[in-house]
């Protein structure tokens, strides 16, 4: 699905000055936060704490040539770039994103409640991958700002969104759902976050369940919702208890050491699982995804495995302190697109001046070619300018290729990358004052290169890490 500037001039309804009718990828709300400028449009949003508009300037800096606005200022500061006038930016926003989200028609996950949100979101992805392509909100998205930004990730790739929605007043429900629009709407619980936003929990809930509106399906703990007609009567309800009038009835919990025991009656059987945990609150949102994958019609069988693996949410963008003054950034959690954008910004905040190192596995399941995949994660790399790669995996490195380099040899020569076009070539580094393992691999490489000095598709490529003192002199001396 593509977008171009002019499009979305209509869908928003905005008044406008097209300089270019650019295609937007990308919907930028941070001038700090840009990696793809060529293709972004930054919305100029204002609270009481920020103005947006003072960030046009930044933004234009930094290559971005499209923007929504919502104050007439001197527009030819900016030859190059489209502005958008509307009445609000962040309505043109949710606007845009309910737009987008209008255009696919597979299963919409929306996910409320005071806690757990998260974890189920995070825990429903790992539960359903091998079943479904998904999509999901990243780490807690789920504002009137963070909703929008997570359903503009849709495309016609996925077959699942899991997204989350949290409100703090009364109101803004009606916003996220017509966002979202969740063909399947899950209540997690109700607790007293946010609670100064409503006069009464009674209130909350029905601000919350505004969400489930239009859904097909809703999932929730029967104590939570005291009135069931209150819930959309066209949608099917499955709802989990401790007492028997549900349609999930938990009939024991037997906590161990380390896991619990669930008994449970679905349909008439009666069932067993073990899951990794003894706290009410894990129990809580596990029960919550056993109901989601039974109301999906996944096996029982795959269900007690796929639970068994369930650990908790804490993998995620953890600093551990590593060997030789280093920081360890795990986020090993999730292996996808998104969380790989996710946590690269991450990187780049926390390591300042520090060089950067990515370890990346083979991305599975992600619904994307697999070419155009990796050339998207070579690009996400490339703009926040990682120093390392390390790819494991028969996939990734595939389309491992070295960048264009141009070098001058010890002959004074200016060497690029299309000498070595079509060859096999086997490059190593050294300096020429090591004395300890750099000699010994030039000793073994002089064997490499006798055996292969007669075949010109071979060739070897050496490289001084030190060019500032390893000059053409002292190269051609060594």
């Amino acid at each position: 699905m593509q977008y171009t500037i002019q499009d979305i001039q209509s869908i928003i309804g905005a008044k406008g000055i097209v300089v270019e009718n650019t295609i937007i990828e990308n919907l930028v709300i941070d001038s700090r936060k840009i990696i793809f400028p060529n293709s972004s449009l930054f919305f100029a949003l204002h609270s009481d704490r920020r103005d947006g508009h003072t960030f046009i300037e930044e933004a234009y800096q930094r290559g971005v040539r499209n923007f929504v606005v919502e104050k007439y200022f001197d527009f030819n500061k900016y030859p190059l770039a489209n502005f958008l006038l509307t009445n609000d930016s962040l309505e043109a926003l949710q606007t845009l994103a309910a737009k987008h989200r209008s255009q696919f028609q597979y299963p919409v996950i929306g996910i409320t409640g005071s806690n757990g949100k998260t974890i189920v979101k995070e825990w429903l992805n790992q539960l359903l991958c091998d079943d479904y392509t998904i999509v999901r909100s990243p780490r807690s998205y789920n504002s009137q700002i963070g909703v929008p930004l997570s359903v503009w990730q849709m495309n016609e790739h996925h077959s699942l969104a899991i997204f989350e929605a949290g409100i703090s007043k009364t109101g803004e429900m009606n916003h996220l759902q017509k966002i979202i629009q969740p063909t399947i709407g899950i209540l997690t619980n109700i607790g007293e976050a946010h609670s100064e936003g409503f006069t009464s929990d009674s209130e909350k809930l029905l601000e919350k369940t505004e969400l489930f509106s239009n859904a097909e399906l809703i999932i929730y703990c029967k104590e939570l919702i005291s009135d069931e007609n209150s819930l959309p009567a066209a949608a099917r309800k499955i709802s989990w208890s401790k007492n028997p009038d549900a349609t999930v009835f938990i009939k024991h919990i037997v906590k161990k050491t380390t896991s619990s025991n669930l008994e449970i009656q679905y349909q008439q059987q009666n069932l067993t699982i073990d899951i990794p945990f003894i706290d009410d609150a894990s129990i809580e949102n596990c029960i919550t995804c056993i109901c989601t994958l039974l109301a999906l019609n996944i096996s029982w069988s795959s269900i007690t495995e796929r639970i068994q693996l369930l650990h908790p949410v804490a993998m995620r963008l953890q600093i551990n302190k590593g060997l030789n003054n280093c920081s360890v950034l795990n986020d090993s959690y999730n292996n996808d697109v998104s969380s790989l954008s996710i946590v690269l910004d991450y990187l780049k905040q926390q390591s300042g001046n520090a060089s950067t190192t990515v370890i990346l596995s083979d991305i599975l399941q992600s619904g994307i070619e697999e070419k155009q995949l990796y050339q998207q994660v070579a690009a996400e790399l490339k703009q926040r300018k990682i120093d390392k790669l390390i790819g494991i995996g028969n996939n990734i490195s595939k389309y491992h290729s070295i960048a264009d380099f141009s070098f001058t040899n010890q002959n004074g020569e200016i060497i690029t990358q299309k000498e070595y076009e079509g060859k096999i070539y086997v490059a190593d580094f050294f300096f020429t004052t090591c004395g300890s393992i750099c000699p010994k691999m030039t000793t073994n490489l002089v064997e490499v290169q006798k055996a292969f000095i007669n075949n010109p598709k071979v060739m070897l490529l050496s490289h001084t890490v030190f060019p500032e003192t390893d000059s053409v002199a002292v190269l051609k001396e060594y």
